[in-house]
């Protein structure tokens, strides 16, 4: 299906079942303190939850380590769940919300960051019905084409390889495909979007999967998933995604694009 067809797609009875955990902690290498961040009177994890209540979500979770942004997210009529602070990734994170929160191992859930407010409401779903139509997946996340070289060879720019049937080969920060030779492969080249689906039943299980050397080698943790066979479900976004708040630079254009708009 083209990316216009899921797009007209978007609006049809045929809607996933899912939830949504956004995972927000307060430290953060590059911003701390970014989830409290006040953006036009407002935390800045206030504005990611604001974006899941405009999804289809059965219910939305903040999963902190942090009692102000719980408290914050209490104060706005959200629920929050508390979790250890040590955790090394949103992933673990949403392992301890999930098993809190009691739910279904074949319930879907949504990983929103904390920090992308700006991710439109149609990828949150279409990447939950991506799930859905895959029974075998464990996974489901979306990609975007890169249009041009630069960013092909950054390598803070995540690449992935797919079959034809949209299930993921690898994902890597080198420039991939490599063309041996002639231009880069300006049509074949995808960025990974970070927005990602999960069964519950998986993320009960993704603790006790063997550690990956790929994905100490790369650090990207996906490569977890993969080098222990799980079927990782991919497909085109069908909306734009703008870049998350990782620095000084992105809140300031946050907060003058929300201002220019008068929101």
């Amino acid at each position: 299906m083209t990316a216009q067809a899921k797009r007209e797609n978007v609006g049809s009875p045929d809607r996933a079942e899912f939830h949504v955990i956004i995972p927000a902690r307060l430290a953060s290498t590059r911003l701390p303190g970014k989830m409290l961040a006040d953006v036009e009177g407002r935390p800045l994890i206030l504005h990611t939850l604001h974006r899941a209540r405009s999804s289809a979500a059965r219910s939305i979770h903040v999963a902190t380590d942090d009692e102000q942004i719980a408290a914050a997210v209490s104060r706005a009529g959200g629920d929050a769940v508390l979790t250890a602070p040590e955790h090394s990734s949103g992933t673990d994170r949403l392992v301890e919300a999930v098993t809190t929160l009691n739910f279904d191992d074949d319930a879907i859930i949504v990983n929103l960051q904390g920090d992308e407010p700006r991710m439109p409401t149609p990828c949150i779903e279409q990447v939950a019905r991506l799930l859905q139509h895959q029974p075998s997946a464990q996974i489901a996340t979306l990609w975007a084409r890169i249009d041009c070289e630069k960013e092909w060879r950054d390598p803070n720019v995540v690449k992935l390889l797919s079959d034809h049937s949209g299930r993921a080969l690898y994902f890597s920060r080198a420039a991939m495909p490599f063309a041996r030779s002639g231009p880069w492969p300006a049509g074949a080249a995808r960025r990974h979007v970070g927005l990602y689906a999960y069964r519950v039943g998986a993320l009960k299980d993704w603790p006790v999967l063997a550690a990956s050397p790929l994905e100490l080698l790369e650090s990207l943790e996906q490569l977890r998933a993969l080098q222990a066979g799980w079927w990782i479900a991919t497909e085109e976004a069908i909306e734009s995604i703008p870049a998350g708040i990782d620095t000084l630079d992105d809140l300031e254009q946050f907060r003058q694009a929300l201002s220019s708009r008068g929101l």
